[in-house]
């Protein structure tokens, strides 16, 4: 072993974390040690796919509208009427507000939307209002952003001058006077008549661009392409209501036909598959094609890269999937041979009984199984297609709470399996991302906010010590010990914009304290002593749930780092 190999060994000679309040104590009473060795040599390494770790948005939970999405007025197009709805008056149409007092009261009669619990309006801030109105008569209307009691006043504009036969466009800006977290938007008047309000909108202006979706409870709920495109103010919206900014892959999950209590029959399937087709060609089609133009003239005559479709979502079982998954999988190949497609069903154990490119593989279990299935994809076929863990978490509420050090363990594990089998693995994500507090349907979620605050819980932060693996090198490793059941590690090279660095993460899911000894072979020569971390965790309360972002450290393992400055041209040619 060479020089730098010594330092290594020396330098990673640690106690690993565990999660037990006598961790000290076992460790004196029954001393348990670990020796990890990392294969460094790049004969026997191999790069990870560009795509392993991603990203899974799902509109649940309030995390697009109420969350990511910068609309602050709930419910702008008054379509919804359910316990979220807030405008008060129930037309499907549009909003009657009929004014009867002669001599109004001070500041005047009118309506309210309080936004998703609160608008977060803060002061210096300029906020675009924009809104359609009609009214018979003269208008004299004053928009204004208050605070939740009505009593601050943050920001006020009137409008007066409206065509009275026909509907008119609004569009205004309120700068904020000072600041409210639970703020709302007014619409008051003092004079008696009657005015018509539609698609009331309010966004800041330094607004960075601008249940079940896919399949709907009832076919009639299901997405529609179509109904997305155009003019925001002529479009209907989406019961139960990015990738291109975030410079993402984007994966297209369409209806097959299916919802959670109705199907289509595949023999009048071809009416869905040519819909699918038409969205296909909006996104990848020709400024010449029929639906490429649409996409032209929206101001996108790029094409967009759209390389993954997901045939369903978790449809497997029902009884016509696999007819129409047959009947989209056809069409989509012979139109675009290029299009990666992607199974409902799992592949992991057998074969399956169709053609696919990909398999979407789901979990979510208590934190003991999730670790076990580290070893999940060990003895998956490798010949075949490739698998998509697009959903996974520890969901079991004794384990997870509303975020918990014990799950992120366990998720932790999970995804040093999914790095050792990257080979078969393709892409993985945790689900869900976002919760809004003031109103969870599903529990846990990587990130918790509310109107104006956020933080992340301890498997949020496990993920941001995977992000480099995508992309990165793979090297061998292996642990050497009795209590090697309760241990998982992996060993990746990756790139930062400066260095390169060996990365050795390890993960202690058992109740003792470990020495550990980790030494490699193979290891280039270059080692950067002064850039070289160790970041250990360690917690006497793994099933606590982390609320407060001044305590919220960043979970995860052990994880060493060690700064190499020889690796450049190797890692490029991998």
């Amino acid at each position: 072993m060479g020089s730098k190999d010594a330092f290594f060994c020396t330098f990673c000679s640690l106690l690993l974390f565990c999660f037990s309040s006598k961790c000290l104590s076992s460790e004196l009473d029954l001393p348990q040690t670990a020796l990890v060795e990392v294969d460094a040599s790049w004969e026997v390494s191999r790069k990870i796919p560009d795509t392993l770790f991603g990203l899974f948005f799902e509109e649940i939970n309030h995390a697009g509208a109420g969350g990511i999405w910068a609309e602050l007025v709930s419910n702008r197009s008054n379509s919804q009427f359910d316990k979220h709805s807030s405008w008060k008056l129930k037309n499907s149409v549009a909003l009657r507000m009929e004014i009867l007092c002669e001599n109004c009261p001070a500041g005047g009669v009118g309506i309210y939307n309080p936004g998703f619990w609160g608008m977060n309006i803060e002061e210096g801030k300029t906020y675009n209002l924009v809104m359609y109105i009609r009214s018979l008569e003269s208008v004299e209307l004053t928009a204004s952003l208050t605070c939740s009691d009505g009593m601050q006043n943050l920001a006020s504009v009137s409008i007066q001058e409206i065509d009275p036969s026909n509907w008119t466009k609004i569009e205004m800006q309120l700068s904020a006077q000072g600041t409210c977290r639970t703020s709302r938007l007014e619409l008051t008047s003092m004079k008696r008549g009657v005015i018509w309000f539609d698609q009331v909108s309010l966004m800041p202006s330094d607004t960075y661009k601008g249940g079940c979706f896919v399949e709907g409870d009832w076919l009639r709920n299901a997405f529609r392409w179509r109904e997305t495109i155009g003019p925001w103010e002529q479009r209907p919206g989406h019961f139960g209501d990015l990738a291109e900014d975030l410079g993402a892959a984007p994966i297209w999950v369409f209806n097959v036909g299916i919802s959670h209590h109705d199907e289509v029959d595949t023999i009048i399937i071809e009416p869905f598959v040519k819909d699918v087709l038409d969205s296909l060609e909006f996104a990848r089609g020709s400024a010449e094609s029929t639906w490429g133009s649409v996409r032209s003239a929206m101001g996108h005559p790029e094409r967009f890269p759209l390389k993954y479709v997901a045939i369903g979502n978790e449809d497997c079982g029902k009884e016509f999937y696999r007819g129409n998954y047959l009947k989209f999988y056809d069409a989509i190949r012979k139109a675009y041979p290029d299009i990666q497609m992607i199974s409902n069903c799992d592949g992991s154990s057998r074969p399956l009984d169709h053609p696919a490119d990909l398999y979407d593989f789901h979990v979510y279990t208590s934190a003991a199984n999730l670790f076990i299935m580290k070893n999940k994809f060990d003895r998956t076929s490798r010949i075949g297609p490739k698998v998509f863990v697009s959903e996974y978490a520890v969901n079991e509420q004794r384990d997870a709470g509303k975020g918990s050090l014990l799950a992120s363990l366990a998720e932790a594990a999970f995804l040093t399996g999914l790095e050792k089998n990257s080979d078969v693995v393709q892409m993985a994500s945790y689900a869900p991302l976002f919760v809004n507090d003031n109103d969870s349907t599903w529990n846990p979620d990587a990130i918790v906010f509310n109107s104006w605050q956020q933080y992340g819980t301890p498997s949020y932060w496990v993920q941001t010590y995977f992000r480099e693996s995508s992309g990165s090198v793979i090297h061998p490793i292996t642990i050497s010990s009795r209590y090697s059941d309760s241990l998982a590690a992996s060993a990746i090279t990756w790139q930062d914009s400066e260095d390169i660095f060996l990365r050795v993460k390890i993960v202690n899911f058992g109740p003792n304290a470990v020495n550990l000894t980790i030494s490699s072979r193979g290891l280039q020569d270059g080692v950067n002593t002064a850039k070289s971390t160790v970041v250990p965790v360690e917690s006497e309360l793994p099933n606590a749930a982390e609320v407060m972002e001044a305590v919220l450290p960043p979970f995860s393992f052990t994880s060493f780092d060690l700064a190499l400055d020889q690796y450049s041209k190797l890692v490029a040619e991998m």
